[in-house]
């Protein structure tokens, strides 16, 4: 059987105020193609399909449109719901589209009932995970605690107790949306730590044939069974060296994994160039970014005159400006997003901790009532979409 795994679309979401809507639209014009041209049997989506709960009209219609064009072409679609979907939102109407092939997976309870499909060799089983989020799921799937290890080894043991019910020889292919470790953050991914971990092991998948993860947004393999495809587009500087991309995946008669990179239509390059303004704006080698969008790092001791105005004479699609002297009291100018840049919730807070302490760090109690707070404020957040 012949697949394609996809996720992060995050429809709707814009790029430090471009809108990103023609460029999402073209993504989808070539994964219709694709699976047009390349006999896909099937599309498997691992979640992140909104940028929000509550996605913009024009954000669904894209999203209504594609479905559509899938249908049509009569490829059977799998899709979970991940952190920024609304679950109960994006599985309305998920029985109606059953029977047009498009299968939603949405309701954590149903982990352990597959989407069957057959090829030529047999029946393949297709799980979805949706995104799960510990202290919400929990008691809906028996774990033993409330973190993401255990949540999702919970719903994989119902996989292989229903997978095990199969008659021999069925193979099958897991879509799950988590941070799984080993894999490669970027700055554009919503933080799910809970209890001051977020990350699962690799281990949790045992016993599928193919793990399609969705989640972080650079294409890349754990193992040759446990891949992320990554987002169609990048959402952030971070992603300036991503190669964007979907894993179209063959899984043979007896489960053997063979995977290809499908690059994706790039609508402008991303470039990061830093220096002192003056060098930026005479340096012959950064003329291959001039069509690029830019995301400059200014290194000067001071502030120069109408940097931004400056930069876009040369780079007309600058859209990030960022300060980082490189010498005397003005590095302490550098923005409060850039000293944040990579950090948990958790490590920000105990850093406010220690500062206004003059240096005295949290201490182990102090660390868990900060962890306790933080995930009752994340909660408070998913209950709240999930009621939009």
């Amino acid at each position: 059987m012949r697949f394609l795994h996809t996720s992060d679309w995050h429809l709707g979401r814009s790029f430090h105020r471009v809108n990103l809507l023609t460029a999402q639209r073209t993504f989808l014009d070539h994964l219709v193609a694709t699976v047009r041209d390349r006999e896909i049997d099937a599309v498997v989506v691992a979640g992140d399909v909104y940028d929000r709960a509550v996605p913009p009209l024009a954000a669904v219609e894209l999203f209504d449109d594609a479905l559509h064009r899938l249908a049509d072409l009569g490829v059977p679609t799998v899709m979970i719901s991940g952190n920024h979907d609304s679950a109960r939102r994006l599985g309305v109407g998920a029985g109606l589209m059953e029977r047009a092939g498009i299968h939603l997976r949405t309701d954590p309870a149903g982990c352990g009932t597959p989407v069957l499909l057959t090829d030529a060799h047999g029946p393949v089983a297709l799980y979805g995970l949706p995104y799960l989020e510990p202290a919400m799921v929990r008691d809906t799937l028996g774990a033993p605690r409330a973190d993401h290890t255990a949540v999702l080894g919970a719903a994989m043991d119902r996989v292989r107790a229903d997978l095990a019910e199969r008659p021999e020889g069925t193979r099958s292919v897991v879509l799950a949306h988590a941070f799984v470790t080993g894999g490669s953050v970027s700055d554009s991914e919503r933080d799910i730590t809970v209890g001051g971990v977020a990350s699962v092991p690799t281990a949790v998948f045992d016993g599928v044939d193919y793990a399609a993860l969705g989640h972080l947004h650079g294409c890349q393999t754990l193992t040759e069974r446990i891949r992320y495809s990554g987002s169609p587009l990048a959402y952030s500087f971070s992603e300036a060296d991503h190669r964007k991309s979907s894993w179209l995946v063959d899984l043979d008669a007896d489960g053997a994994v063979r995977a290809e990179r499908v690059d994706c239509p790039v609508p402008r390059p991303l470039a990061r160039i830093r220096g002192r303004l003056e060098r930026l704006l005479d340096d012959p080698a950064l003329a291959r970014h001039e069509d690029s969008w830019v995301e400059a790092t200014l290194t000067d001791p001071t502030r120069p005159h109408e940097p931004m105005a400056r930069l876009a004479r040369r780079f007309p699609h600058v859209l990030s400006l960022v300060f980082e002297p490189d010498e005397g009291p003005a590095r302490s100018l550098a923005s409060y997003a850039q000293r944040l840049r990579g950090r948990s919730d958790q490590e920000i807070a105990e850093d406010f901790v220690e500062h206004v302490r003059s240096g005295r760090a949290a201490d182990e109690q102090e660390r868990a009532e900060l962890r306790s707070a933080i995930d009752e404020v994340r909660l408070d957040e998913v209950v709240a979409e999930g009621t939009r």
